[in-house]
């Protein structure tokens, strides 16, 4: 895991720390709980390994199976861009390109300082369902806590801008894209503020880790996930 992102995690931990401890002095327990709940909003995904940002929708829709533990399924959809290099790929693929570079360079079809470099647009989306534990001790915010595990698809479609550069992506990607099915798994978590029992603001956010294109890429990744939008709640008080 990247330094950078390790540092944003820590972050996002102590931002909830720091937010829960605010609210140490407020006594009043929740006593209107519903038990179905709907969350849509924006989502920016941030993958520092391969500077790849991404930005789209995020939807949630969760059970409140008791006042403490609820159940949920969970799907965003973001897209971005990043850049393709050499150093990303399997070393298979990467000796492969060093020496049809070289050869090119040899009978001087490109200078010496080319660089490899293929602008890439992907297409993520995320699908995933499970348990979430739910604090709700203060009126104002419900905290939560959660595993992230479910699984990623990613369509990938490299923009070569010379010959030399789309020769090598037609070796890759003769279809002029690549996709693929994995799984992930990591950790999440975030609040809600409470503007009433059925309306409030949640911020939330996903630390995960995946290997999509395993037969391209050298090695996996870690993104980040982070959210916010409204969250509907509805149905029967479970509080009763």
């Amino acid at each position: 895991m990247s330094g950078r992102l390790l540092s944003r995690s820590v972050s996002i931990a102590a931002f909830f720390l720091f937010a829960l401890a605010s609210f140490t002095h407020t006594n009043a327990q929740q006593t209107d709980i519903k038990q179905y709940e709907i969350y849509s909003g924006f989502t920016y995904f941030e993958t520092p390994d391969f500077n790849l940002a991404e930005h789209g929708y995020h939807l949630q829709a969760g059970y409140n199976a008791r006042r403490w533990v609820g159940l949920g399924f969970d799907y965003s959809i973001v897209t971005g861009h990043n850049s393709l290099t050499p150093n990303l790929l399997t070393s298979a693929y990467q000796t492969q390109i060093d020496e049809s570079l070289a050869l090119l360079e040899a009978e001087g079809v490109i200078p010496p300082t080319y660089q490899l470099s293929v602008p890439t647009d992907s297409t993520t989306y995320t699908l995933a369902a499970g348990p979430q534990l739910v604090y709700r001790h203060y009126v104002p915010f419900t905290f939560f806590v959660r595993p992230s595990i479910g699984a990623i698809h990613e369509t990938a479609t490299p923009k070569p801008t010379d010959p030399v550069s789309t020769a090598i992506i037609m070796q890759i990607a003769p279809s002029g894209k690549k996709t693929d099915w994995t799984g992930f798994y990591g950790f999440g978590g975030g609040f809600d503020w409470n503007a009433t029992p059925h309306f409030g603001l949640r911020v939330q956010a996903d630390l995960v880790h995946n290997h999509l294109f395993s037969d391209l890429l050298a090695d996996g990744r870690w993104t980040t996930r982070a959210s916010i939008g409204p969250v509907f709640h509805f149905g029967k008080n479970i509080a009763k």
